[in-house]
């Protein structure tokens, strides 16, 4: 019998806001009128939740499309009832991409995307210039920079021109514009990602905590992979077991983790007891970060996180 129920942590556990992403969010309101088009990327596990409210305000009337990128972690049967369900709030120009995979078709369809949207509006406030500027706004470490790289290998041929990593935080200011096409001409403005300064439910922070769009210490991996394990379980999704060399399922996440540290990291730590003997016992932290690499890195299987319902 698994879990039906998740205990979360205190809400500002899950809020974060530093000075570069208030400074990044001043800096994109200044510049939004200069751009053709807004990209607004954000995680394909958690395509309904998460997204920052605060840039569908800011855009206005401003051409946008909606990529959910990372759709390689995601189960592809999803995909009808997330449509609909953005549909319904709105969202009309949605599309999918995996940004790792070299020459994606995915990041292929987003170009003739984008100037169909720009060809069929207003280019508000903009002299007659033969360029598209297209600003790329996200969450933290949903992949904005990697789409604009695969843009770029794709169109030019070229490398990276915006840098990238797997934790939250590296684009950490409005960068120059980086072209991305010689035709049509098109540059693209990578922006830091922009959190929620409330975020309000609890689970929702706990899901951008798991996708890794919050750095981990804030929330805490033990706390971050017991979610995951609850969800895992939750969804009948019991890869782990075999990727971790389990004996069968588990709802508890000490065992697991223990299991993690002892028998596959071989990682302990000392501790001090009262009496003054060090002991050794399990590094349950490397273990929790250990799982969820595998899960950010699709090893676990494909898991939305969002109710679909």
């Amino acid at each position: 019998m698994f879990r039906t129920t998740f205990a979360f942590p205190a809400k500002q556990a899950t809020h974060w806001f530093p000075g570069h992403m208030a400074k990044g969010l001043r800096v994109v309101k200044q510049r939004l009128h200069k751009v053709d088009c807004v990209i607004e990327v954000h995680d394909a596990r958690i395509p309904i939740s998460g997204r920052n409210p605060v840039f569908r305000e800011t855009l206005g009337v401003k051409p946008h499309l909606l990529v959910l990128n990372k759709m390689d972690l995601v189960d592809q049967e999803h995909r009808k009832s997330v449509l609909r369900c953005l549909n319904s709030q709105g969202y009309s120009n949605v599309f999918y991409t995996n940004c790792k995979e070299q020459y994606s078709d995915s990041v292929r369809c987003l170009m003739p995307a984008v100037l169909d949207r720009i060809c069929n509006s207003d280019r508000y406030n903009l002299t007659e210039t033969p360029e598209l500027c297209v600003m790329v706004i996200g969450v933290a470490n949903v992949g904005k920079s990697s789409l604009i790289n695969a843009l770029r290998r794709h169109y030019l041929k070229k490398g990276k021109g915006a840098r990238v990593g797997k934790v939250a935080g590296i684009t950490r200011s409005v960068s120059g514009i980086i072209k991305v096409s010689d035709n049509p001409l098109m540059y693209l403005l990578d922006t830091p990602g922009v959190m929620d300064p409330h975020i309000n439910n609890v689970e929702v922070g706990m899901k951008l905590a798991l996708c890794g769009n919050l750095q981990d210490h804030l929330v805490g991996s033990e706390i971050i992979a017991d979610y995951l394990l609850f969800k895992l379980n939750q969804q009948q999704n019991f890869r782990y077991v075999s990727v971790l060399s389990m004996a069968e399922p588990c709802d508890d996440i000490l065992p697991v983790l223990k299991h993690i540290a002892m028998k596959i990291l071989h990682k302990t730590q000392k501790h001090h007891t009262a009496e003054g003997t060090v002991v050794l016992r399990p590094n349950f932290t490397a273990a929790a970060d250990h799982m969820l690499r595998l899960y950010r890195d699709g090893q676990l299987g494909p898991c939305i996180l969002d109710d679909l319902t």
